[in-house]
């Protein structure tokens, strides 16, 4: 009769699975879980810089006029505040945009300039947000 080893996976999800097969199993589980959450946060990121590109507001305002068109009886006083909300998102979202892209452009300049600076430092913000912060804690140390 084999052995049985018992997963734990995260959340409520066991596996009982024949011994030494659970080695491979985690291993498997946890590249497939790092594949998910990596997938997630470079998505995350492109929606971040999608809605602060000038065509989001041509969609929020394409998606006003067709509510107009199919369904105008509905078009009340909580349409608008739900599209002046959507307006002022993507608004407060291209401001911080802006303000983000400008700040790396004059960061980049003081690195380009200063030779004591680190090269690795000017391709931070290609990088997720969790490892910028990671970055972050270990300079502060």
């Amino acid at each position: 009769m084999k052995k049985l080893d018992r997963i734990q996976f995260p959340g409520k999800l066991n596996a009982v699975v024949p011994r030494g097969a659970a080695v491979e199993r985690t291993t498997a589980a946890r590249v497939v879980h790092r594949m998910l959450v990596q997938t997630i946060r470079q998505s995350l990121t492109t929606l971040g810089v999608l809605t602060a590109h000038p065509l989001a507001f041509g969609i929020v305002g394409a998606y006003a006029v067709l509510w107009l068109i199919f369904q105008p009886h509905t078009f009340d006083w909580h349409a608008v505040a739900v599209l002046s909300t959507w307006f002022m998102t993507l608004l407060i979202q291209r401001a911080e945009h802006r303000d983000t892209q400008a700040i790396h452009a004059k960061l980049d300049e003081l690195l380009s300039a200063n030779e004591a600076a680190r090269t690795e430092l000017s391709e931070l913000d290609q990088q997720e947000p969790e490892e910028i912060e990671r970055k972050r804690e270990k300079t502060k140390r």
